[in-house]
This record gives C-alpha cells, sequence and structure tokens, in this order.
C-alpha cells in the first residue's frame, strides 16, 4: 500500500513537474504568510477563466477533427518537399496565434508525422519538427490568447488588441523570415512528394458539424472577452454548460493542470509579495533589467512559470511580455510546448531522439541569439 502510493506520488510529479513544484513552493511560503482569506484576492480569476474556456473550446475543435481536415486540405497541391514543409510548419505559426502554442503542435505534429511517412519524407521528419515547435512558439506571441502567458500580461497591462500586437509585432515578423530561411536550407528540399490526405477520425458529418459551430461560437465569444466587451463569467457559464449539454467527454480529456499551477503560482507570487526583504530583492535584480531576466529565467523554468513570478516584482510589463516570449527559445524547458513535440517524436522514433533533442537546442539557440539582436536593433 505504502509503495503503490509513493509510486503514484513519483509518477505525478514526473508527469507534472511544473505543477508539482509550483505547489511545493506555494506552501513553503504558507508558512510566512499564513493561509487566510485574503489568497483568494491573489488569484486572478477574470485569466482563469478565459483560459480555462478556450482550452475546453480548443479541445473540442481538436476532438472534432477541424484541424485536421484544414492541414489535408492545404496539403493537397504540394509538388516539392520545401512547400509540403512550409504548410506543416506555417500551420503552426498561423494556428498558434489563435488555438495556442499548445494546441496546434498537440494538433499538426501527429498530423505531419503521418503525412511525412506516407510521402516516404522520414529524413524531413526532425528538421520539419523542429521548425514547426518554433513556429508554434514564436507564432503564438503575436496575440493575447495565444498563450498562458500572453493571455496573463495582456490582462494586467490594461491595454488594446492594436496595442499589444504591435509590440511584438517586429519579432513576428523576424521569426515569419527566419522560418522561410530555414525551409530552404532544408537538405532534399527540391524532392517530389506526393502528399496523400489525411483524414482524422470522425463521428458522422453533421453532429460533427454541430460540435463545430457551437465551438466557433462560443470562440466568438471568448474573443469578445478578450476585447473587454464581454464579462469573463459569461463565457465560462456559456462553455460549461454548452458543452456539459453537448459534448460532455471533452471536459475529461482537458488537461487541467495548468490552471491548478496558475493558481500555485498566483499564491507563491501574493506570498512573496507581502514578505518586504523578497519583495525588494526581487524588484532590484528585475528592475530595469525586465527582457533579459525574463529569458534567463525561462531557460530553468518555463516562460509562463518565470512571467508569474516576475510580473509580482515589475511595473514594466511590456518589457517583460517580450523577455517571456523571447525566453520560450533556448532550451528544452523554456517553453513546456516544446515537450509535447519531443514526446511525440520520441515515442515513435525513441532511437533517435538524442539527435532530435540536440538538433533542437541548436535551432532554438540561433534563432534566440538573432531575436534578441533584433530587440537590441528595435530598441
Amino acid at each position: 500500500m505504502k509503495n503503490n502510493i509513493q509510486n503514484r506520488i513519483k509518477e505525478f510529479f514526473k508527469k507534472e513537474t511544473v505543477l508539482s513544484i509550483a505547489i511545493i513552493l506555494a506552501i513553503i511560503s504558507a508558512f510566512w504568510v499564513h493561509p487566510n482569506i485574503g489568497y483568494l484576492d491573489y488569484i486572478d480569476w477574470r485569466t482563469l477563466g478565459i483560459l480555462l474556456s478556450l482550452m475546453i473550446i480548443m479541445e473540442g475543435f481538436k476532438r472534432t477533427g477541424l484541424f485536421d481536415e484544414i492541414g489535408a486540405k492545404l496539403l493537397k497541391h504540394t509538388k516539392k518537399l520545401w512547400q509540403l514543409i512550409m504548410v506543416l510548419v506555417f500551420l503552426c505559426f498561423f494556428f498558434s496565434m489563435l488555438i495556442t502554442n499548445d494546441v496546434a503542435l498537440l494538433t499538426f505534429v501527429p498530423f505531419t508525422v503521418m503525412v511525412l511517412e506516407s510521402c516516404d519524407q522520414k529524413n524531413a521528419m526532425i528538421p520539419t519538427i523542429i521548425l514547426q515547435t518554433v513556429a508554434a512558439n514564436l507564432g503564438s506571441m503575436m496575440t493575447p490568447i495565444g498563450n498562458p502567458q500572453n493571455l496573463y500580461l495582456y490582462g494586467e497591462m490594461a491595454c488594446s488588441v492594436g496595442e499589444f500586437m504591435r509590440i511584438l509585432l517586429p519579432y513576428t515578423v523576424i521569426t515569419f523570415v527566419l522560418l522561410l530561411v530555414s525551409i530552404l536550407l532544408i537538405k532534399g528540399k527540391s524532392a517530389s512528394v506526393s502528399a496523400k490526405e489525411v483524414t482524422s477520425n470522425r463521428e458522422q458529418r453533421e453532429a460533427v458539424t454541430r460540435k463545430n459551430v457551437m465551438y466557433a461560437v462560443l470562440f466568438v465569444l471568448a474573443l469578445a472577452v478578450v476585447g473587454r466587451f464581454v464579462p469573463y463569467y459569461v463565457l465560462l457559464t456559456a462553455v460549461l454548460v454548452s458543452v456539459l449539454i453537448c459534448d460532455r467527454n471533452t471536459l475529461i480529456t482537458v488537461d487541467y493542470a495548468l490552471i491548478f499551477t496558475f493558481i500555485a503560482f498566483f499564491v507563491l507570487i501574493g506570498n512573496l509579495g507581502n514578505m518586504v526583504y523578497v519583495r525588494q530583492a526581487l524588484s532590484s535584480i528585475v528592475s530595469g533589467k525586465e527582457v533579459y531576466v525574463a529569458i534567463l529565467a525561462s531557460q530553468f523554468i518555463s516562460n509562463v512559470p518565470a512571467t508569474l513570478l516576475l510580473s509580482g516584482f515589475t511595473t514594466d510589463l511590456r518589457s517583460l511580455l517580450i523577455g517571456v516570449n523571447l525566453g520560450g527559445l533556448g532550451t528544452f524547458i523554456a517553453s513546456m510546448a516544446s515537450l509535447i513535440s519531443y514526446k511525440i517524436y520520441a515515442h515513435r522514433y525513441n532511437d533517435s531522439k538524442a539527435e532530435y533533442l540536440l538538433k533542437f537546442s541548436i535551432v532554438n539557440v540561433i534563432y534566440l541569439i538573432i531575436l534578441i539582436a533584433g530587440y537590441l536593433f528595435i530598441q
């Protein structure tokens, strides 16, 4: 019995490392700031409500196979390998702006594996998936709903969607150009291919269409909430009621770990903010160096926790926004979304996972150096 519990704890920690660490740190901080009703004020309920709603909506779209169907139709007219790779990479780049980097990778990386295998282009697997990962992590930085850190900082900054997007537009353009150049440098890019249409496992077409319409309406409502036209609790209520009635299995497959990670970090940050000496020390470290501190912190704890941790100790959220988005590049854990691609690839091609990690690291470091140089030039 005892060994069984210990094994379950180990498995949970292994699977949800960031969440586990966040909970441990929050509990430790509670020894200095004892739990009280004020803890509820630490939590940004609006961010959590929007995030949970978007997670459910995107999980619903993924389950209906909508993104797979769109991708398959786009691939019908590709004749050369570079054209095929370009479609696969930019599906992640542009879709991540609307469906988040995690969902883009969960959807299109398995899709890519199937397509490249069907075309007998396994040699292009590693560079394509690496570029898809970079594309999703950096394409998602363009919009407030592209990734969790953007959604949170957008709520804190109280700026318009247009103003938010203008901050990150230069880095998005640089990324777009870098991806184009990278694709053209891939060996054997001129090989002829015939991409077969990849169909997803779908329910009867009428039922799927009804679900897609429902999720599309909910997504439009989510955009209205992000634009501050509708209260977040209206969205959350609409999503929960609609999905419970029409597609309740989607609620089972949503990964709720991210929500609990946010809550744990909110508690930790709130408690740290109530410790005068800690607050002063962290503020002095972050102040004036937001971009570089955010990039560095992201390399060790990933960019979402880095955002939550550092946001409580700076007023320059614009610089922090740039830092945590560029900080998604670099190490393997700089963006937790990168783990999605790795797990999918390693599951299929376990013998070459070391090669994947090496090339992933090289590409990420090169992109990070170029984007930091771009930041210095823009400033």
